[in-house]
């Protein structure tokens, strides 16, 4: 069964909280709303709920997952930054970016593209989320809630809870989020190259567009 949990988007109650915490401790799938669009996450450490996730997207190991974390300290922790790439970081985060960096040893493998060694990092800009990842006291790995066959994100949280009934332990309700996926750049070569256009504005990195 998935449970369906309404938690307050600008003052996340904490016992509510916890028991997201716990679910995610315990092997559970989530889904919860970003400053982008709403996401899945599950524990770092617990392959069986990555596998889970993996199916649900209908991804393999090629796609990139991303590390969303709370601030630029566990950034520094699970992937090798440099002076530049850390400086771009600090003046850009928290915010709907994705930042493809290369995996620090700490990272297991599986959680990394298998050829390019890499993974996504992101620092969200949104109240549930900070609050969970600070609840956790660790990063959480997730994916953008996009799923096979859909051109966009489901917005709503009662959508989300009809379609993935029985897939994922709960569902975070916070009000109605967006649909459109962050910005994804990758930062392993010396000029930042663009994935993907999204939420994020693409002004920063010195690329053309309308964001």
């Amino acid at each position: 069964m998935t449970h369906l949990l309404a938690i307050n988007a600008q003052n996340p109650q904490a016992r509510l909280l916890a028991q997201v915490g716990d679910a995610l401790r315990a092997g559970a799938v989530i889904a919860f709303p970003t400053d982008s669009c709403y996401a899945l996450g599950c524990h770092l450490g617990d392959k069986a709920a990555l596998d889970r996730l993996r199916a649900i997207r209908a991804i393999d190991g090629r796609h990139h997952l991303t590390l969303m974390c709370r601030d630029l300290s566990d950034i520094a922790k699970y992937a090798r930054v440099d002076n530049r790439q850390y400086r771009l970081l600090k003046a850009i985060t928290p915010g709907s970016y994705v930042f493809i960096l290369e995996g620090a040893k700490e990272l297991p493998r599986r959680v990394m593209h298998p050829k390019r060694k890499t993974i996504g990092l992101r620092v969200p800009d949104h109240p549930v989320a900070q609050a969970l990842l600070a609840e956790l006291g660790e990063p959480l790995l997730t994916a953008t809630l996009l799923l096979p066959g859909e051109e966009e994100p489901p917005t709503e949280a009662w959508r989300i809870q009809e379609a993935l009934e029985g897939r994922i332990g709960l569902v975070i309700d916070s009000g109605a989020c967006g649909a459109e996926p962050t910005t994804v750049i990758d930062l392993t070569d010396a000029v930042p190259e663009l994935v993907r256009a999204g939420r994020g504005a693409l002004t920063p990195f010195g690329f053309s567009g309308t964001n």
